[in-house]
């Protein structure tokens, strides 16, 4: 085939309808609907990322809208004079205009002399301008009123890759179309399509690479497509694509990823020399194995797997090292590689900067299972038991136990052992060493008490009293006493009931309650209706003192007075007895109203109140 009658894919195989155009079916089924129902707008905007389709769509439209004949559905015939003279590209009722070239005021003017002249044939005159974002702030300010009021005939079709660039008086006046990046599946399949034309040999990774490579752009991945047809002689296959895009192989990131996961960091450090010595660049070697995470991040759950976009073959990949990753390690993983990829530009060694990352990679397995295998060994049954066996052999160290001693203790699981060491620092009372023999096992613990000096002799009396704590908060969390249940009502008196609410109290006195002594007897409590007694109390503390002593009060009393129908509920009351004095403050603004000259010697002498 001569040179001169080449024709590149992207525009041989430019669409002519809205049908095949790839990827922007929200956009076109809107402008189908709005052609068939006859709602054009005066002005549309098509914005979006290169190679999209804006341009072609705005040519689409112009199309169909000036067609004689068009279709049931919304396109356009195609075999019309209009729509053939538009295809021979010498139609006067479309005018396309290259804002980017031309951008000034005059060219804006010439643009609206020319909208003044109404069609010769066909029912709209169609305006496609371009880069229109290009346009001059005096040019936009010139097309202003046109846009806002044109002639019922002309139609202004804008395109823009730089929306915010454009005036807010403008995009006012527009109908706006926001074009979508193509999907990568969608581009596959269009080159596809395209390879059974032109008679290409190919496979379905090396389509999928080339989609992937667009980053959206069709266009992009026709021209890439063209190249590698030339290449490899027509057989667009997987390692054509890597060697003429200069793309790194999934392999490569498959084969790193196996190596971090067995922990072989000169496998790793290898594979990296590797890569660079095929010339390509550490920066995008790590930004590739960040997204190499990501996508086995994503393929480990069944929902997200639609994210993934790659093809069959190399899904199938994904699936079966996502397996033998861990969550876990791909978090840490991808945390890892997005630091180096942040610090790898400011960096004066950007090699030992990949690394160095490389080795930390290497490392995570190894730091996940020791944070996993500790926790369980510290509070397994094993060690338990033979720590609490060493207790019982040797009474010297019986307040050594490992529960309360945690605050000091360092637990560290080393080669077998058969006994465990306590020791004191030199600066207190010197005391030989114990050494406890334990039952023969596998595995041994070696526990190291190590007492700081800042304690000093205050760590003998510690221990036993956090003992003690420890017992008496047992002891506690044991005795949680229920409501005593029984079908007895038997009538009683206030005076009865007094009777035995104040023995109560006299037995919490005994006991050493004496707040609950203070609350029971400072406001006595009165009978009403249905066995309802009420408490009167003074604040919140004293209500929540009374809560936690309610239920073997209120077993007391339904106990004695025969009657299981009693309840206890409480009233807020202001304090009747006398005010008791609890901080500095109070009790100097008491001794002020005795005697007022007291605050005249404070301030001269400038002293203060609490001491």
């Amino acid at each position: 085939m001569p040179m001169d009658n080449f024709i590149v894919s992207a525009r041989k195989y430019r669409p002519l309808t809205f049908q095949t155009v790839v990827g922007q079916q929200h956009i076109t089924g809107t402008l189908k609907n709005a052609i068939k129902n006859n709602q054009l707008a005066q002005a549309f905007l098509f914005c979006g990322p290169r190679g999209v389709g804006k341009t072609t769509c705005a040519r689409i439209l112009a199309k169909t809208i000036n067609c004689q004949n068009i279709i049931p559905e919304g396109e356009a015939c195609g075999v019309c004079d209009s729509c053939v003279s538009f295809q021979n590209g010498n139609s006067f009722n479309i005018h396309e205009l290259d804002a980017a070239s031309n951008n000034s005021v005059d060219d804006i003017r010439s643009l609206i002399e020319q909208v003044r002249i109404p069609p010769q044939a066909g029912k709209y005159k169609i305006y496609i301008i371009d880069e229109v974002h290009m346009l001059s702030q005096a040019a936009f300010n010139a097309f202003l009123k046109t846009l806002e009021e044109p002639p019922s005939y002309a139609i202004f079709i804008l395109a823009t890759t730089e929306k915010h660039k454009i005036l807010p008086t403008i995009l006012s006046r527009c109908q706006i179309f926001d074009f979508n990046r193509i999907k990568v599946e969608d581009m596959a399949l269009h080159l596809q399509d395209i390879a059974v034309k032109e008679g290409v040999c190919y496979d379905q990774d090396g389509l999928h690479l080339i989609a992937q490579k667009a980053d959206g752009g069709l266009r992009d991945a026709l021209s890439m497509f063209d190249q590698i047809v030339s290449f490899s002689n027509k057989n667009v296959n997987y390692k054509a694509v890597i060697e003429n895009l200069n793309i790194l192989d999934y392999d490569y990131y498959f084969k790193l990823t196996e190596a971090i996961l067995s922990e072989d960091v000169s496998g790793c450090l290898l594979i990296f020399d590797e890569i660079l010595a095929n010339g390509f660049d550490g920066n995008h070697f790590i930004t590739g194995l960040a997204s190499h995470f990501r996508n086995l991040l994503v393929t480990k759950d069944i929902s997200t797997l639609k994210l993934l976009e790659v093809s069959e073959g190399i899904k199938l990949k994904y699936q079966a090292q996502s397996q033998a990753s861990s969550a876990s390690f791909l978090i840490s993983s991808l945390n890892i590689t997005n630091q180096c990829d942040l610090n790898y530009k400011t960096s004066k060694n950007q090699r030992l900067q990949v690394e160095l990352t490389l080795i930390k990679l290497c490392h995570i397995p190894s730091v996940l299972n020791l944070s996993n295998s500790e926790p369980a060994a510290f509070g397994s049954g094993e060690v338990k038991k033979k720590l609490k066996s060493a207790d019982k052999e040797s009474s010297p160290i019986k307040e050594y136990a490992p529960p309360l001693i945690s605050p000091i203790v360092s637990l560290q699981q080393q080669e077998p052992l058969h006994e465990v060491h306590i020791t004191a620092t030199p600066n207190l009372d010197p005391e030989p060493a114990v050494i406890l023999p334990l039952q023969a096992e596998p595995e041994q613990i070696k526990l190291k008490i190590s007492i700081p000096k800042t304690l000093g002799t205050a760590i003998n009396s510690l221990i036993p009293n956090l003992k003690d704590m420890e017992a008496n908060y047992h002891k506690k969390e044991e005795r949680k006493p229920e409501y005593l249940s029984g079908e007895s009502i038997t009538e009683f008196d206030s005076e009865s009931m007094l009777k035995y609410w104040n023995e109560y109290a006299k037995t919490m006195k005994k006991d050493g309650k004496i707040n609950i002594f203070t609350i029971m007897t400072s406001n006595p409590p009165a009978l009403l209706e249905n066995y309802i007694i009420e408490m009167p109390i003074e604040n919140k503390i004293q209500e929540n003192l009374l809560v936690d002593e309610k239920v073997e009060l209120l077993n007391f009393l339904r106990t004695k007075l025969k009657n299981f129908g009693i309840e206890i509920i409480t009233k807020q009351i202001e304090s009747t007895s006398k005010k008791r004095l609890y901080t500095s403050t109070e009790k100097y603004n008491h001794m002020v109203e005795k005697n007022p000259k007291l605050e005249e010697f404070r301030r001269r002498f400038n002293l203060d109140i609490d001491y």
